[in-house]
C-alpha cells in the first residue's frame, strides 16, 4: 500500500495538517479497500505544538520518513524572514532520511524548506501569493510561479496555500488512481473535484456586492448548453444587460471575460467525456461546443499539453488499476 508520511513541524497549521488523511485516507478501491496509508510523524516523535491554543501528540518520530513514498509538508508559524534558518540540521538530517523516489508534496509556505534543502532549485514551483516575491529573493535558482494553485514538477509538487493543499492532493489521487476514485473522494469531502493548477490564485479582487442582476444564473443556464453555439449577445439578451454592462458585471464576479469563461467550461465539459466515455475525439469536441477534434487538440494542449487521446489513454489506464 502506498504510504503517505505527512511531516508535522513546531507551529503546524492544524487544517493544512489534515488535508491529506482527509483526501488520502477517504480514498478507497472498487471493493472499499483502502489506497493509501497516511501516518503523521513528527522529527522525534514527541508532540507538537500548533499555531492555535493547542498541542498534538503524533503516534510515529522522523523514522516513518524513510518508508515515505509521498512525504507531505504542511506549513507552519513563522513567517518568513531574512534571518529564518528553514532547514536547521535536525531537519536537513530528517530529510535525508526520505527515499530518493519518494514523492515530495509541500503546501504552502512549507515550499521554503524544499527550497532550503535544494529540492527546488531550477525547478518550476509556488507559494502563497503574499511571500512570492520574498521566496523569489531567498531562493534565486527557483522558478517561482506566483500566478498557480499547484506545480507539479513529477517528483516534487508545491500548492500555494490552504484550499490549494486540497486542490494539489486531488490532482496527485487523480495521478494515481484516476477520476473516478477521485470524484468519489471529492464528493464525501464536498470539494470540486479538481481546479486546474494553472488557475489564478486568489489575489486581493473586489468582491463585487450581492445582487438581483448578476450574471450566475446566465452561468448555469450556458452550462446546459455547452454543446450550442453561444454567443456573447446571446448571454448578455438572457441576462436582461447590455453586451457592455454584461461583460463588466461577469468580469467582476468572475475575474475572466465571458467567452474564456465559456471556452474553459467546454474544455472541462470535454475532458470528463474523455474520461467517462467512449466517444470520438470529434464527437467529444461537438457535444462540448468545440467544434472540430482539431479546435479540442488545440484548445486541450494549450490547458494542459496533452493531446485528446493521450489525456484518455492515461486517465483510462489510471481508473482501471493504473499505479
Amino acid at each position: 500500500m502506498h504510504r503517505v508520511v505527512v511531516l508535522a513541524l513546531e507551529g503546524v497549521y492544524p487544517f493544512e495538517l489534515s488535508i491529506p488523511v482527509r483526501i488520502f485516507g477517504t480514498a478507497a478501491g472498487p471493493h472499499g479497500e483502502p489506497l493509501y496509508e497516511v501516518v503523521t510523524c513528527s522529527l522525534d516523535g514527541s508532540p507538537v505544538m500548533t499555531n492555535a491554543d493547542f498541542a498534538l501528540a503524533v503516534q510515529h518520530g522522523g523514522e516513518a520518513l524513510e518508508t515515505a513514498d509521498t512525504l507531505v509538508i504542511p506549513p507552519f508559524t513563522c513567517g518568513p524572514g531574512e534571518e529564518r534558518d528553514w532547514l536547521p540540521e535536525e531537519l536537513a538530517r530528517a530529510l535525508a532520511r526520505v527515499r530518493p523516489d519518494a514523492r515530495i508534496v509541500s503546501i504552502c509556505t512549507a515550499s521554503y524548506v524544499l527550497a532550503a534543502a535544494g529540492l527546488l532549485d531550477d525547478r518550476p514551483a509556488t507559494t502563497h501569493w503574499n511571500e512570492a516575491d520574498h521566496f523569489q529573493r531567498m531562493f534565486p535558482r527557483v522558478k517561482v510561479n506566483a500566478e498557480v494553485l499547484f506545480v507539479d514538477d513529477g517528483r516534487v509538487l508545491t500548492a500555494a496555500g490552504v484550499a490549494a493543499g486540497v486542490d494539489l492532493c486531488l490532482h496527485i489521487l487523480r495521478r494515481d488512481h484516476g477520476s473516478e476514485v477521485t470524484n468519489r473522494v471529492a464528493r464525501l469531502c464536498v470539494v470540486p473535484p479538481w481546479r486546474e493548477g494553472g488557475q489564478a490564485q486568489f489575489i486581493e479582487r473586489p468582491v463585487p456586492a450581492p445582487s438581483a442582476t448578476g450574471t450566475s444564473a446566465t452561468r448555469a443556464w450556458a452550462l446546459e448548453r455547452l454543446g450550442e453555439p453561444i454567443s456573447l449577445s446571446e448571454l448578455a439578451e438572457h441576462a436582461r444587460m447590455s453586451v457592455r454592462t454584461f461583460s463588466r458585471r461577469f468580469r467582476d464576479e468572475v475575474g475572466m471575460t465571458p467567452l474564456q469563461w465559456l471556452t474553459q467550461q467546454r474544455v472541462r465539459h470535454a475532458r470528463r467525456l474523455l474520461e467517462t466515455t467512449d466517444l470520438a475525439v470529434d464527437r467529444v469536441a461537438a457535444e462540448a461546443g468545440l467544434g472540430s477534434g482539431a479546435s479540442l487538440r488545440q484548445h486541450l494542449s494549450a490547458a494542459i499539453g496533452v493531446s485528446p487521446m493521450a489525456y484518455r489513454h492515461t486517465f483510462r489506464a489510471n481508473d482501471r488499476g493504473g499505479r
